[in-house]
């Protein structure tokens, strides 16, 4: 059994085709007593028809347990980048 305190590594791999990903500039949040739901889409926001066109691209169901840490990791990442983008703004900053 190992221990508790010692740090785990994952091994996980993927198929060159989901390393890809796919683009979505849409998601809806819904949710069970027992689940989260989170749909990812591709929608087409340049149609001014009343009925916006889109198709799912992904959709992923997580514990409530995990949804917490992936809150928790967005916010740390959202975080980071927000510091490095103002930094970026600086007139300090050299940029590329």
């Amino acid at each position: 059994m190992p221990d508790e305190g010692a740090e785990r590594r994952f091994n996980i791999h993927t198929s060159p085709e989901a390393m890809a990903g796919v683009y979505a500039n849409f998601a809806n949040v819904s949710h069970s007593e027992y689940e989260f739901t989170i749909t990812f889409a591709r929608v087409d926001h340049e149609v001014e028809d009343e009925e916006v066109p889109g198709v799912v691209v992904s959709r992923v169901s997580l514990s409530p347990r995990f949804m917490r840490e992936l809150i928790e990791a967005m916010e740390d990442n959202l975080g980071k980048w927000e510091t490095r983008e103002g930094i970026k703004n600086l007139p300090e900053y050299p940029g590329d």
